[in-house]
């Protein structure tokens, strides 16, 4: 049975290369509690760590079959009218490419500018009024030239939506596809929150503005009103009850036998099957929320202890905690990737559950490096002062790191070489490097300030210690 129960969980388990860019499944849509508020009209500035959600409630949010489904949770989302003003998916049509951006830029033209060149497309489209579209520069020069113009599509537009009872809602997501170069992100960005908050005085045109926590750190709401957009502010967080009731929503839409197994595990430990809603099934809100009775379902395929006995652990908890960044942030994308490359690993033991604990553990590792992966997209600095860091044993003094550091580049970080966003201050040296790791949830400085590394990355990046996870080996 085990078997069975392995290949059904593989089927709906996502890959290492699920990020397409496209939106989720019906079946794979799932809303925590906590994100609730982040969909919310009115809440303009979500903030989120890698891998948290910002591009999947981007791409969600703009499909109208899921946007439907999200109502149930949100009615006021049911009839809105949503457009993506920028992403990481190309979409010449509705917003510049990252390069016309800079063409942009080295027009002289301001951000601001182009952003609200974005806006006044959209309306201007929806009121079925034409202005200059040949291209970008043309339909910024116009906008930059004409601001009573502008002013009249925006209140006609209002208007529109109002008059239909609609809202329209505009998403803006992956900003740090817009510029290499922090200085110049930051005017981006600021300029963008301050065109959120001029057009909150449309009653019926709203904005979303997905960030990393690194860019909402910077000095990016230093404006006159930005109180108007920071109490608006909610953060994509993911808690333990989360995480495990992503993966019962996953695991129960499982096909054949094997989703018949997991359905009725499901069913045993919350006394109702899940519901089944056209071609796919729900769990309840309960299942959402009460960790007693997913911790009695999550041993149905992983057993009660991470060894013969409690002394090393509970596999409900243990995945979890140890996928958890510096900050105790954790990725659904980490611990979904974890829990898939356990199962592989399982179907080469024996076991007397579908998971093995020594797979999960195999599972931690695997997550590892694909999350250090991810990490070196956003910041490909991340890896070049990891990696000499191989071998440490952790908690250790930030001397002897800064002693490796030192080894590989004798010149001090400005050594380091990026072509995407360097570290934030290279001109406080390694310090301000052991800063940026901190800020980022790669460095933890304990209250002896020694300095630890989660599991999270320790793992992957080769670094030891006493009783922890393994750490993966180079490749020689």
């Amino acid at each position: 049975m085990n078997s069975i129960i392995r290949k059904a969980m593989l089927e709906v388990l996502p890959t290492e290369s699920f990020n397409t860019g496209n939106p989720p499944e019906p079946k794979e849509l799932y809303i925590p509690s906590s994100h609730k508020k982040s969909l919310e009209l009115y809440s303009n500035l979500i903030i989120g760590a890698r891998g948290v959600g910002k591009s999947t409630w981007t791409t969600a949010l703009a499909d109208q079959n899921l946007r439907t489904i999200i109502g149930a949770n949100i009615p006021e989302l049911e009839n809105a009218i949503v457009h993506i003003g920028f992403s990481e998916k190309p979409d010449q049509e509705n917003y510049p490419t990252t390069d016309i951006f800079n063409e942009l830029l080295q027009r002289q033209f301001q951000p601001y500018e182009i952003w609200k060149t974005i806006i006044i497309r959209w309306i201007s489209h929806e009121i079925n009024q034409k202005i200059p579209s040949v291209d970008w520069p043309a339909s910024v020069s116009w906008v930059k030239e004409n601001t009573e113009s502008c002013d009249r599509i925006l209140q006609e537009g209002n208007h529109l939506f109002k008059s239909k009872g609609q809202n329209g809602l505009v998403l803006f997501d992956a900003l740090d596809r817009t510029s290499d170069n922090w200085e110049s992100m930051d005017a981006i960005v600021r300029d963008l929150l301050r065109l959120v908050i001029r057009l909150k005085a449309n009653t019926n045109i709203h904005t979303k503005v997905f960030l990393r926590e690194d860019q909402f750190s910077r000095n990016v709401t230093n404006f006159p009103d930005a109180s108007k957009l920071l109490s608006t502010k909610t953060e994509l967080d993911w808690f333990l009850h989360d995480l495990h009731g992503l993966l019962w929503q996953l695991l129960c839409n499982a096909t054949e036998e094997g989703g018949n197994i997991l359905r009725n595990f499901y069913k045993e430990a919350m006394g109702v099957e899940p519901e089944l809603k056209g071609d796919y099934w729900v769990i309840s809100d309960e299942a959402k929320r009460d960790e007693a009775k997913q911790r009695n379902l999550f041993k149905n395929i992983a057993g009660s202890w991470m060894g013969k006995d409690k002394r090393r652990g509970v596999p409900y908890l243990w995945s979890v905690r140890h996928l958890s960044d510096g900050k105790g942030g954790i990725s659904p994308r980490s611990f979904l990737a974890a829990i898939r490359s356990a199962v592989e690993d399982s179907s080469h033991r024996i076991s007397e559950y579908p998971l093995h604990y020594e797979s999960i553990k195999k599972g931690v590792q695997r997550a590892s490096s694909i999350r250090i992966n991810e990490m070196a997209e956003d910041y490909p600095w991340v890896k070049d002062v990891c990696e000499p860091l191989r071998n440490l044993v952790v908690p250790i003094e930030f001397t002897k790191i800064e002693e490796r550091w030192n080894n590989k580049y004798p010149n001090g970080p400005h050594d380091i070489k990026s072509d995407r966003l360097p570290p934030q201050d290279l001109n406080k040296g390694w310090h301000g490097i052991q800063d940026e790791l901190v800020r980022l949830g790669i460095f933890e400085e304990n209250r002896d300030r020694r300095i630890n590394m989660p599991d999270l990355y320790r793992v992957g990046f080769g670094l030891g210690r006493r009783g922890g996870v393994t750490p993966i080996m180079k490749e020689k």
